[in-house]
Formats: C-alpha cells, structure tokens, sequence
C-alpha cells in the first residue's frame, strides 16, 4: 500500500496554460482571435491542440475588432489574445471600441511581473498594462496566482456581458502560465458562468407611463439601434412595431431586424421623420452624434418632441435631453411588456402621419430609382451599389462588411438588408479599418458568405488580413471601391510641389493584385456587369476574393455626409 506522502507517489499537475484553456471551454469558449508572440505563442499552440479554434492575425488591432464583431454577433465575449506592452495597445483600440459600441470582448495578453513593473527596472516589453487599460474599458483584471484563473476569467465573462455589453480586459503576467497545481484542485477551481446577463424586467409604471405617452402620440416614430440587434428578441421587436403601426427607423447596424422594404420602414424618409415625429421610442439606440444628441435642426422645432428610451443603463437616461419616459430593462424584457400593455385593441398612429411618410418614401426611392439606373463611365457610387443591392436582394442571408466615407454612407442607404445582422460597420465612433477583422469574424461565427464592400482608404487600414482570409479559406468577397483617393483623388498640391495632395494615392492601382500573392481570386471591374459576375462568382464559389472596383475619382464629397464635422466646414459657418 502506498501512501501518497511517500517520495515515489505521482500526484497529477496542471499548469496555467491549460487552466485557462479550460476556463473558456467550461464556459463554451471555442475561438480565441490572436496574434502570437512571447508570452502567450504556446498558449496559441496549446489551445487549437485542446479542439479551440485560433485565427491567427498580422496585426492584434484588427484580431481585437474580430473579437468585437465576434461578440456581436453570437451574444458571448469574443476573445483577443495579445502579446504585452505594444501587441496590448495595438488590441486596445479594438478594446476601447467594444466598449463604445456594447460588444461583448475579452482582450486577453501576456505581461512583464508585477515585481518588475512596479520597481520599474526595465523588463522586456515591461508596462503597467492594467493600470492603462482601466479607464478605456467596461472592467479589468490581473490574474497572479494559478488558483485564481477560474475567478478571473469567470470576472471577467460576466463583466464583459452583464448590463450594458463591452469590452474587459484580463492582464496575465508570464509566470502565471508556468505554475502548477494538483489537477484535480486546479479542474475544481474553474467557475462555469451561471446566467450572466440577466434578464431586468422594467417596472410596470415605466411601461404605463410609455404607453399612455405613446397612445396619445400623433406623430409617433421607433428608431432601433444597433442594441436592438444585439438583444435578439427580433420576433418580439417586429410584434412591437406591427402591433403599434407605429414607423420605425433602423440605424445602420439594426437594419434587418425588419426588411428595409418592410411597410412601416421609414428609412426613405428619414430626415423628414425626424423632424416631424412628435414622441420618439428609442430602442436599443442611443442619442449621441449619430443622432444629432436629439437637438438642433435635425430634430425640426425645438421642445416639440418627448422621447421614450428603452436602455438597459440607467445613466444613459437624460444624457442629452429630457427623457419623458425611460423603461430601464433588458430590451426583450421591456418589448414583452409594452406588446402585453397594449393589449388586443391598440389604435394604430393617425393616418395622415402615415400617409405623409409614404408619400415622402416614394418621392425618395423613385429619385433614387432614376439615379440607380444610371450608367456612367467610370462606374459611380450609385451604378457600383446597384449591383450590391440586387445581390443582397436575392442573397439575404449574405452578411455584409461596410466601411469609408462615401462608401459607408452610399451603401447605407440604397442597400436594402432583409435579415438581423446582417450588416456590420464602423458603429458609434465611426472609425476606419475594422473591415477585414469583422469579415473575418463574421465568417468563422456564422459560416455565412461575407461580401465587404470597402473604400480605398478603408481598405488600407486592414488590407493585410486578406493574407488570414486566404490562409483560413474563408468564404469572403472585399470589393475596394477604388477612386484614388480619400475621399476621392482629385486633390493637388496647394504648394505646387512634386508631393501628391495627402488625400491622393497611387492612381490606378490594382488591389486586386495584393489578394493574388496569397492564393486568393483577384479581379479588376470597371463596370457593373464586371462587378456584377466577379460578386456572384466569388459567393458561389466560397473562394476568397478581391474585387478591385475602379470608380470615378471625383465622385465622393469632402468627409462623406458628416463634413459638417470638419474644422474648415465649420469656420465657414462662424
């Protein structure tokens, strides 16, 4: 008999590499987004040898908006893997947008010792990571001790998930991957994650107090926000808005969640709702610049409006106006309710109300119809989306990738989406380069076709991964809207010197080609039809592709549609 206090007895160990592969197993974890390096390169190996899979990026930034877009889009936190100090930054970026935008993220990286650090004696790649995360994140966390790496990650899951949705980062020193324990108690001292975002039901006063407002409304309007889409209580949203007949108005990354040509979609008709509505429900939306802060002329007559904000974050209530109804809830909660308050013999909104945004819907569409049937040469941004528009058209479940200055904003409006998310872009801060992380993310959640559709400028931001896209085989079509230029490419040189204009590139030059070196489909299109076969062709096939679509240089306009925002255009206006 042996006892196993005894030298020879084995006694069965695990180390921090593997606790922390199967703290994300237990908690139904299988993808990490990386970027391996020291410290974490046999975290990388050890986890796609344990079944996870690992999408290995060029640039952590861009693994970091995976992760995002990965959250996103399946309601668990995507994870990021980063090696210390500046890979840390690199996939902070992607962090700190998570956070902005409520995605679900986990930016997981290596780092020098506490010791070091804090004694600041000059450690490879030493910085104090947490301390510089913390302010630009939902929450963050150090794990130092092998027994502790259940408790963290477990931390951080339900931080990044609970409430309103973000970004957390979760600081793992070097030597926390070395220690060891009994296996038996390591296994033990993971958490699976029980329930971690709750649902909030609203009070029942709050869904009073918005019905009676919205009863008595004459000029009702729903504008859904990309936390609409989020939520995925689409059955029930699309019960709000038909039993109401209330119109809605979807933001960009809420488009779908009722088809665009839905009956009551007032997406055509936006600047004139807008100002005309007299109480506003907002669900899942927030009134930040991409709604004018809910003031200003964009909103028509000031102090004519009430608003009803369904927000799972009571400190968003008041933020820029006064909310004369907040429901405080998770959105499927609070919908629930209000479909159950109206009950069985809701009155639907005032016909002229009605009428009027129809009769401004199809002034609109048949302007754009008219624009859209153009065929100027070189293509435009209008002859190049009506090619989009009719492939989302017949290929709904297409998930498509959308960033630039023109060509989010073009694509935006005459892209019909018919499908909940479906349509992902640059989001709240409106930033540029999240187009191949994204893509990348939407294909490997969804194994979904992935048609993004680029700008130039864009595309330079991220263009490498088309290199990831090409080594993983994943079903992705980037079509770059090449018009030579930010913006366009018809800038010069105010000096006159040999330099080009800093807004001006290469002219003429073949993105096509970069996709080519990678084994991937490259294609040059200088017309719709061209556009039309490589699109059609690159999503039957499943192959990755990259359509180089030349469009005229001189059709963009100064910052796209919020040139309002540009120092030069507001010193006019003083």
């Amino acid at each position: 008999m042996t006892n196993d206090s005894t030298p020879n007895a084995t006694v069965e160990t695990i180390n921090g590499f593997h606790l922390v592969i199967n703290a994300l197993k237990l908690n139904d974890i299988d993808t990490i987004f990386a970027l391996p390096g020291i410290p974490i390169t046999d975290l990388t190996r050890m986890a796609q040898g344990e079944g996870m899979r690992v999408i290995s990026f060029r640039h952590e930034q861009h693994a970091g908006n995976a992760a995002a877009a990965a959250g996103f889009l399946t309601q668990k936190p995507g994870i990021c893997l980063t090696v210390s100090a500046p890979g840390f930054l690199n996939g902070l970026t992607a962090l700190s947008n998570a956070t902005v935008n409520c995605f679900p993220m986990i930016l997981i990286s290596g780092s020098s010792e506490r010791e070091i650090v804090d004694l600041q004696q000059g450690d490879y790649e030493e910085m104090d990571q947490l301390a510089i995360a913390k302010p630009l994140c939902k929450a963050a966390f150090r794990v130092l001790h092998a027994q502790d790496i259940g408790v963290g990650i477990a931390r951080a899951i339900r931080a990044a998930l609970s409430g309103r949705p973000g970004g957390v980062y979760l600081d793992l020193p070097a030597k926390l991957f070395s220690q060891t324990m009994e296996r038996l108690e390591g296994l033990s001292s993971l958490i699976k994650v029980v329930d971690p975002a709750p649902r909030q039901i609203p009070a029942p006063d709050s869904v009073t107090r918005a019905l009676d407002l919205l009863k008595d409304a004459k000029r009702p309007l729903i504008i859904l926000g990309k936390g609409a889409a989020y939520a995925q209580a689409d059955a029930a949203i699309r019960e709000l808005v038909e039993k109401s007949g209330v119109p809605y108005l979807p933001m960009s990354m809420a488009k779908g969640l009722l088809p665009d040509t839905h009956a009551l979609s007032a997406s055509a008709a936006r600047s004139f709702v807008l100002a005309e509505a007299d109480v506003v429900m907002l669900v899942g939306a927030r009134l930040n610049w991409l709604l004018s802060h809910g003031k200003g002329k964009t909103w028509g007559a000031p102090n004519q409006k009430q608003f009803i904000q369904i927000d799972i974050e009571p400190k968003e209530i008041d933020s820029n106006v006064a909310i004369a109804a907040p429901l405080i809830g998770d959105i499927g909660s609070c919908v629930d309710a209000l479909v159950a308050g109206m009950g069985s013999n809701w009155a639907h909104p005032p016909a002229d109300w009605t009428t009027a945004i129809i009769q401004r819907k199809e002034k609109n569409l048949t302007k754009m119809a008219a624009t859209l049937a153009l065929n100027p040469v070189p293509m435009n941004f209008h002859s190049a989306l009506a090619v989009v528009r009719t492939i989302v058209t017949d290929r709904p479940d297409i998930i498509l990738v959308n960033e630039g200055a023109n060509t989010l904003d073009f694509t935006r409006s005459i892209v019909d989406m018919y499908q909940p998310r479906k349509r992902l872009d640059v989001g709240t801060w409106g930033i540029m380069g999240i187009g191949m992380g994204f893509a990348v993310a939407a294909a490997v959640t969804t194994n979904k076709p992935v048609l993004a559709i680029e700008g130039d400028s864009a595309f330079g931001f991220s263009g490498m991964e088309v290199e990831t896209i090409c080594r993983y085989n994943l079903p992705v079509c980037v079509v770059v809207f090449n018009n030579n230029g930010v913006y366009g490419g018809m800038d010069v040189n105010k000096s006159g010197g040999a330099d080009v204009a800093p807004t001006v590139f290469v002219k003429g030059a073949r993105y096509d080609k970069i996709i080519e070196a990678f084994g991937g489909v490259g294609v040059h299109a200088t017309t719709p039809q061209e556009l039309n076969k490589a699109i059609v062709e690159a999503l039957n096939s499943g192959r990755p592709t990259l359509i180089n679509a030349v469009i005229d240089e001189s059709a963009g306009t100064e910052s796209g549609r919020i040139t309002q925002l540009n120092p030069q255009t507001i010193a006019k206006n003083i």
